[in-house]
């Protein structure tokens, strides 16, 4: 199934697009949600403050950390299995912990707001009778419980987001303190953006072979000098080169100096842009490239890595304010792992 969830609970699309996840995944499957904690024939896994967390719960979790499973019978890798279990089992308690800080501080979700959500939740569904089949497996076929699931979740979401995502947030100022401490950090090598075509020989070919491979990349050679555009050179290459660049127009894109063949380097560092190499040999295989930029070692600019850097401080302070969130709600909390 594809309806879209926040991670142990769900949440319906308007409501994720206007106030932005609560976790940073979205589990896959349609299920219950953990406040129904006495399920005929589920296996309590916590209790949270004296409510219990089910086996069902954890199980939708690690489906959501690692969805994979689905496609191979509902297993998870060996080796893997209790990492993921364990991060499951971290995560339902504190969503639990926030759901329940959320109900002392009487904080509350406007009516016509849950109802809107429960529109979008219901749109997901390609039919009618989809719709009361998942109702009637998760939700006892109750609307109403199925209110207190879209309730609850908005809840947790509410909270994470003045917690959390609004105190986040990274002004320029830090992000512009960020690069003016880290200089190394924005350093780029000197690279070359480049197209190639290519002979490849067998890996051990015998004296014909090799002939008629310098033959061949002879005649490409002159091929590739007639072209005069990036549109031209590429085509050629996708259509005669025998690298594995020729599916992309023979572009390799920027590459460092230090990774290029010392051959390849040599011929770049004597050319424009625009121009073709001549042929080069290296081993047994035979090179022609284009050269279409040559980018001087240096700093990139502040306007360049901008964004880059409010993403990574955000970041960083999310999962800081997670965690700190995660220890201030346990401090005053029964909570235990069964």
């Amino acid at each position: 199934m594809k309806y879209r969830f926040l991670t142990s609970v769900f949440v319906a699309a308007a409501m994720c697009g206007a106030s932005g996840q609560v976790a940073s995944h979205a589990p896959t499957r349609v299920t219950a949600p953990k406040a129904q904690a006495n399920l005929s024939g589920t296996k309590p896994v916590a209790r949270v403050n004296g409510t219990v967390l089910t086996e069902r719960d954890l199980l939708r979790e690690m489906y959501s950390i690692f969805p994979y499973a689905r496609q191979h019978g509902g297993s998870f890798p060996k080796g893997m299995e209790p990492d993921i279990r364990k991060g499951a089992m971290q995560m339902i308690v504190f969503e639990e912990l926030v759901y329940q800080d959320a109900q002392r501080r009487h904080v509350s979700i406007p009516p016509a707001r849950i109802s809107a959500a429960m529109k979008e939740f219901r749109k997901q569904f390609s039919s009618d009778a989809e719709y009361q089949d998942v109702l009637k497996q998760e939700f006892q076929g109750s609307e109403a419980q199925l209110r207190k699931g879209v309730q609850r979740s908005m809840l947790i979401e509410q909270v994470l987001k003045s917690e959390v995502e609004t105190k986040a947030a990274v002004t320029p100022a830090e992000a512009r303190a960020f690069y003016d401490k880290n200089a190394d950090k924005f350093k780029v090598e000197e690279s070359f953006e480049f197209q190639s075509i290519s002979v490849m020989p067998p890996e051990r070919p015998n004296p014909a072979q090799q002939k008629e491979a310098s033959k061949r990349a002879q005649d490409l050679l002159r091929q590739a000098k007639a072209t005069k555009t990036y549109q031209e050179f590429g085509l050629l290459a996708e259509k005669v080169s025998e690298d594995d660049y020729r599916v992309n127009m023979g572009d390799h894109h920027a590459v460092a100096r230090t990774e290029l063949p010392p051959q390849i380097a040599a011929a770049a560092l004597a050319m424009q842009p625009g121009q073709v190499s001549d042929l080069i040999q290296i081993e047994q295989a035979y090179t022609i490239f284009r050269l279409n930029k040559r980018v001087p070692a240096g700093k990139r600019s502040f306007e360049e890595v901008k964004e880059q850097i409010r993403t990574e401080l955000r970041k960083r302070k999310v999962d800081q304010l997670r965690a700190q969130l995660g220890k201030r709600l346990r401090a005053t909390a029964k909570v235990e792992e069964l």
